[in-house]
């Protein structure tokens, strides 16, 4: 890979790693309830599944899926409704529990599975690996080698964004410990969390 896409490649998702987004919304969430550590576990879920993806588009399959009107609506309809799933937990969620130390967090697995489930069904996830990604890879060159340095590549970015991210939402519920400020953040993550979703599945809707 030459060093000029790359360097474009990790704009891309160094950019898309600290956009607002499903996978953020989520990781916060449970940065708020558990702290940034157990955030983590959900985060480290989303970035395996990008690896799923990355894969998916070097075999051209993530191409295949979203220029297959069926399959894409069938991805679209399943990630909105997982997505939205998610999104009501948090929005319902009681404000005036007191903060779970980390062991009082639901099992790692649990979290970890939430992380994978989400960002493969994740409309935004089909933007970013289904039709941007492809393009960056070059044809004339070894498609495993390629494929590796993107998962390094994105695997960092994402983890970085997300991290920042779940310190920033600790950092601010230790200094903002009110149920009113916790009952109407989760509100606002899970709009954010489902708009953003269904709006990249209307960005996709033409395909």
């Amino acid at each position: 890979m030459d060093i000029s896409v790359w360097l474009a490649l990790l704009a891309l998702f160094f950019a898309g790693g600290l956009t607002p987004g499903p996978a953020v919304m989520m990781v916060m969430s449970a940065s708020l309830r558990y702290g940034a550590p157990t955030a983590l576990i959900p985060a480290a879920g989303v970035s395996v599944a990008n690896l799923v993806w990355i894969s998916l588009a070097a075999t051209g399959i993530a191409t295949f899926a979203a220029q297959a009107p069926l399959v894409l609506m069938g991805l679209k309809i399943a990630g909105i409704c997982f997505i939205a799933w998610l999104a009501w937990t948090m929005a319902t969620a009681d404000p005036h529990r007191p903060r779970a130390r980390a062991d009082q967090a639901p099992a790692r697995a649990n979290l970890f599975g939430r992380g994978i489930g989400l960002q493969l069904l994740n409309p935004n996830a089909l933007v970013f690996f289904g039709l941007l990604l492809p393009s960056y890879f070059d044809p004339d060159k070894p498609v495993v080698q390629q494929a590796l340095l993107i998962m390094l590549t994105v695997t960092i970015t994402e983890m970085f964004g997300l991290a920042f991210y779940a310190w920033l939402a600790d950092a601010m519920n230790r200094r903002f410990q009110s149920p009113v400020f916790t009952k109407w953040f989760n509100r606002l993550a899970a709009s954010a969390m489902l708009v953003s979703a269904l709006f990249a599945a209307l960005m996709t809707s033409g395909n």
